[in-house]
């Protein structure tokens, strides 16, 4: 699919963010930049309806709550994009939530965990995910959201 295309299907994007994500904007911008959590979510909003998608967004810091609305997933949407934040790398119960759910999963980071401390190397996310962006700030949603309607329209055609 190329950048901009209308997807075949009103593809139902769910995007998911863990802890402290609320704090952008006001935390450590040397890593994750200026902008805050509600610029985020328009920019996923503009992305996904530029590409004829709908989309629900949400940010706790309880791992609880991430689990019920990734479990209610299941029923309500087609793709789920999540920045687990600092979960990523301790949450077996968001990794099988996400199972659960059966849906195709694009994990999200804004900054690169891989050239961090090596506690944050390892996510519980990477390998049950179709694809993971991370390090290219709050842009990489906009290319999970691209990714992942053109993956939901490649899959439609099989």
């Amino acid at each position: 699919m190329k950048r901009g295309e209308m997807s075949q299907q009103a593809w139902r994007i769910l995007v998911v963010n863990g802890p402290n994500l609320n704090m952008l904007g006001l935390r450590e911008a040397h890593l994750y930049g200026a902008l805050t959590l509600e610029d985020v979510e328009q920019l996923c909003r503009q992305r996904a309806e530029g590409l004829g998608a709908s989309l629900a967004f949400m940010q706790s810091n309880h791992e609880g709550v991430l689990v019920d609305r990734i479990q209610q997933a299941r029923e309500d949407a087609d793709l789920v994009i999540i920045n687990p934040a600092a979960y990523t790398h301790t949450s077996v119960a968001i990794r099988d939530a996400l199972l659960a759910a059966d849906k195709p999963v694009i994990e999200v980071h804004i900054s690169n965990i891989h050239k961090r401390e090596p506690f944050r190397h390892h996510s519980y996310v990477s390998d049950i995910a179709v694809g993971q962006v991370v390090g290219l700030g709050v842009a990489g949603y906009g290319y999970a959201i691209e990714a992942g309607v053109a993956y939901l329209n490649a899959q439609q055609q099989d």
